[in-house]
């Protein structure tokens, strides 16, 4: 009888838990529904089978532009206003300057090969043109497109001196398997920028071009294509490099595929008031391959005993590269200063070259991660000015190896007078990272930035301390986009 009594104890236990359980379900309020981001990624165009269009072989680039130009007039006309192919973009005013300004890779220093001016032919090499090989290049001629470097299939496509063709190059193959770019298309420029593989970018190196899943879930987990992301109107491709813009334009945010609030936890939904979705999904940037840190201009030129070319080079000097990078954090509200030619600086100090703008109390910005690359580079003493040295060709630095005849050579064709007293000066530049974006599993959890030896300078970012213990930021600084990353 006992026995029959404890059952039905436990019977009465389990149906109550069972009806309140089921009060409690029913009285939840339902997940909020997520749309899969899949489902915003726009149906590729269908493709054109090119093959029958050309039959004669092309004698160069500019005879399969005009090929192409009988069918695509307009899209050569949209090209020509694009900065892919004028290098610089719209007039706009660069904080601290007076007036507005067109600026680009056509005109500015960087603190990796310096400049493009004087040494056109060697830079130009990954121009979306053919032929341009000094400052008289004609950007309104249609023929000098090339059609080839974004949409050859045939893989054997290749630009070398002043962005011509290289020697060997079959233009009729290329030609007929012209197709909607690829990651080979993008990556044969921006894989290597700066001078080579994973040298300028931390997070674009060669790896990109057929990744695992653990270097890039978009790219190795889901096959994207960068025109998955970087998506193109009137041949407009959408996107802006801090190293080049000044602006918040045309960028990319990751709510254009995923969900404003994308986690289950509304505490972590909560840190996308103040964070870039890439700071805790970028964990570290050059995950197989090493990117370039630190380069030193000032030891070029002289014989080593050293072989390596990512310790040394004697037209370029020293460098430190690394591999599994945890990246430099700092506010960012998708615009930057930018040291323009002819600007004067302290060089007691480090010249920060695209220092981004934005701060705790910016209701605008966000926490972003950064590769910051620094190094050293030629400056006026007198003047106090970045100088571009002469680098390629006759009289060049990598030449003759004297920095006061490149100088002298380059001065007329910068417009940046030179003294004659010649040192080298400290640069930094920072590279926001939205590439190599890590499996869900491998995103930053609570310990990698809060409590001790967390990654996250908070003091340096404005903070009292860790927000964990002191609290997050002022109030009238909140975002007020959810989860908007650029």
């Amino acid at each position: 009888m006992r026995a029959q009594h404890y059952l039905l104890l436990l019977v009465i236990v389990f149906a109550v838990m069972t009806a309140a359980t089921a009060m409690v379900r029913y009285e939840r309020p339902p997940e909020p529904t997520r749309s899969e981001a899949w489902e915003r990624m726009p149906d590729p165009p269908a493709h054109v089978d090119h093959t029958a269009f050309f039959v004669e072989p092309f004698e160069d680039g500019p005879a399969v532009t005009s090929a192409c130009l009988q069918c695509h007039e307009k899209e050569a006309r949209d090209f020509m206003h694009t900065q892919h192919w004028r290098w610089t973009g719209e007039a706009v005013q660069v904080p601290g300057h007076d007036g507005e300004v067109e600026i680009g890779k056509k005109n500015l220093i960087n603190n990796f090969c310096i400049g493009i001016e004087s040494n056109w032919p060697k830079c130009t090499s990954c121009h979306a043109g053919y032929g341009w090989q000094d400052e008289s290049f004609d950007f309104e001629d249609e023929t000098r497109i090339d059609c080839l470097v974004c949409h050859d299939q045939s893989g054997q496509y290749t630009k070398g001196v002043a962005g011509n063709p290289n020697d060997g190059v079959d233009l009729l193959a290329a030609a007929q398997s012209v197709a909607r770019p690829n990651r080979t298309n993008c990556g044969i420029c921006h894989f290597n920028g700066g001078g080579g593989d994973a040298v300028k970018h931390g997070d674009l190196d060669q790896t990109m071009y057929f990744p695992t899943r653990d270097i890039d879930v978009h790219m190795g987990g889901n096959d994207f294509a960068c025109v998955d992301c970087h998506r193109t109107e009137d041949h407009e491709i959408h996107g802006r490099s801090m190293s080049v813009s000044v602006e918040d334009k045309d960028g990319i945010r990751c709510t254009e595929c995923h969900d404003s609030m994308p986690h289950q936890s509304d505490r972590l939904n909560a840190h996308t008031r103040s964070l870039a979705c890439q700071t805790c999904h970028i964990p570290n940037f050059a995950v197989r391959e090493p990117t370039k840190m630190d380069w030193r201009w000032s030891e070029a030129g002289q014989d080593l005993p050293i072989q390596d070319k990512h310790v040394y080079m004697k037209i370029k000097g020293r460098f430190i590269y690394a591999r599994e990078v945890v990246p430099e954090y700092h506010w960012y509200n998708g615009t930057a200063n930018r040291y323009l030619k002819g600007d004067t600086f302290d060089p007691s100090e480090p010249l920060k070259l695209n220092e981004p703008r934005g701060d705790i109390h910016d209701p605008t910005a966000k926490i972003w991660p950064f590769k910051v690359h620094r190094g050293n580079q030629p400056y006026d003493v007198a003047n106090k000015t970045l100088l571009i040295p002469k680098t390629v060709g006759k009289g060049g630095y990598w030449t003759d190896f004297n920095w006061d005849q490149a100088m002298r050579l380059a001065a007329p064709i910068t417009g940046i007078p030179y003294s004659g007293q010649m040192g080298f000066a400290e640069t930094m530049m920072y590279w926001p990272l939205s590439h190599m974006v890590a499996p869900k599993e491998k995103a930053l959890q609570c310990a990698d930035c809060h409590g001790d030896g967390g990654r996250m300078p908070w003091r340096e970012l404005g903070y009292d301390g860790d927000p964990a213990e002191r609290g997050g930021r002022p109030a009238g600084a909140r975002t007020l986009e959810e989860g908007g990353a650029r």
